[in-house]
């Protein structure tokens, strides 16, 4: 197993997310617990030294079964993560019962990483918003040693991160962020990691497969990684992409079963980063896979000058694009409950004078009409 240094310790690089365990009969609230306890006791045997759950997981399973999972351990020879769950805005103002709740779900006196849960557009402004306590709970907790360190997850864009940064960054010694190679260019991760460089931020990783979706590939582009990497497995790409990137510390998977787990502890027991042409290669892969779906927006905000609505039409089109190449997905509805109704896709009349002006000749009503339907089926 590799391992990173991290404030005087070591971080196995390959962290167990217990997002995603076994479950039985394909219920997510009903996690197949001797499964579970199996993984997690191979894990421990293999170096793997870090375990991510949180409130919401499994339908509040997650916490539980984790906790059991690693009780017949010293608390001492594993790290342990949880968050708080301020992707449900009803949460604001129970940071301390839900907190006191997650040690006793977990039977743990302390956690090693404690995080805000998913800062997003929908949360941000209450995040900030003092009266909540949130931040300073947290901080009165780890100065007790009850949290040993803190840090933030976000899904949100670039511009979210960069309010919370500016707010609480001297204070976090982490931050997660959804990280691989598709999304390197497709969701700007590469500026979010440039400006947690800024803040000597360490970066976390999760979905470094992108919900399993970069760990099977096209016959085509199987076959142009394994000219250049035959021994390599597909799944194994992603993660050599992420031990190219320096600012790198640990990297999440959640794992569905002992296979998976397997395959990714042999993955991480040596590095292997990418060279400038496998980098370059890899790339190129995810270009094309987004272009099959993407519409093909600059963001030159034309179409916004002449939208009657005032729609922000290229911030529309990304969330379309995020959620077209997902099929579905929680990243857009979330991000557009934080926009007025008289703002969202469903504003859209179907002038066409946005695409008078459009330079990549985008059929921006037809795919405004599109988007409000697929969200309608959510």
């Amino acid at each position: 197993m590799i391992y990173k240094e991290y404030q005087n310790q070591k971080l196995s690089a390959l962290g167990l997310g217990a997002m995603r365990l076994p479950v039985i009969d394909g219920d997510d609230s009903k996690i197949d617990e001797e499964a579970a306890v199996r993984m997690v006791a191979y894990a421990m045997e293999h170096g793997v030294n870090y375990y991510d759950t949180a409130w919401g997981y499994h339908s509040g399973r997650s916490e539980i079964v984790i906790g059991k999972a690693l009780k017949p351990y010293p608390r001492e020879s594993y790290y342990l993560a949880d968050k708080f769950p301020g992707y449900d805005l009803s949460n604001m103002d129970k940071v301390e019962q839900i907190f006191e709740e997650q040690l006793k779900k977990c039977g743990v006196e302390y956690f090693d990483f404690y995080l805000f849960h998913n800062v997003c557009e929908m949360n941000i402004d209450a995040y900030l918003d003092g009266k909540y306590g949130i931040f300073d709970y947290l901080m009165k907790q780890k100065k007790a040693g009850r949290i040993r360190h803190l840090g933030f997850s976000v899904h949100g864009n670039y511009d979210v991160m960069k309010r919370f940064l500016e707010v609480y960054g001297t204070d976090m010694e982490f931050c997660q962020i959804q990280l691989n190679y598709l999304d390197w260019s497709f969701q700007d991760a590469k500026a979010k990691v440039e400006l947690l460089e800024k803040y000597r931020i360490p970066v976390w990783v999760m979905e470094p497969l992108r919900g399993g979706r970069l760990a099977a590939l096209s016959e085509e582009e199987e076959a142009v990684l394994k000219e250049l990497r035959p021994q390599e497995t597909i799944p194994a790409w992603a993660f050599r992409f992420l031990q190219t990137i320096p600012n790198v510390t640990m990297i999440l998977s959640g794992m569905s079963n002992m296979e998976q787990l397997q395959a990714n502890i042999r993955t991480f027991e040596e590095e292997k980063p990418l060279n400038e042409q496998e980098m370059d290669t890899l790339l190129s892969i995810a270009d094309q896979m987004v272009k099959k779906i993407a519409l093909p927006c600059t963001a030159c905000h034309y179409c916004v000058s002449h939208c009657p609505q005032g729609l922000d039409i290229p911030i529309l089109l990304a969330l379309y694009n995020e959620h077209c190449f997902t099929e579905g997905g929680f990243i857009a509805p979330m991000a557009l409950s934080a926009v007025p109704e008289e703002k969202r896709p469903s504003a859209c009349i179907g002038c066409r004078s946005c695409e008078a002006v459009c330079p990549q000749q985008i059929k921006i009503s037809e795919a405004m009409a599109d988007f409000t339907q697929r969200l309608l089926q959510a």
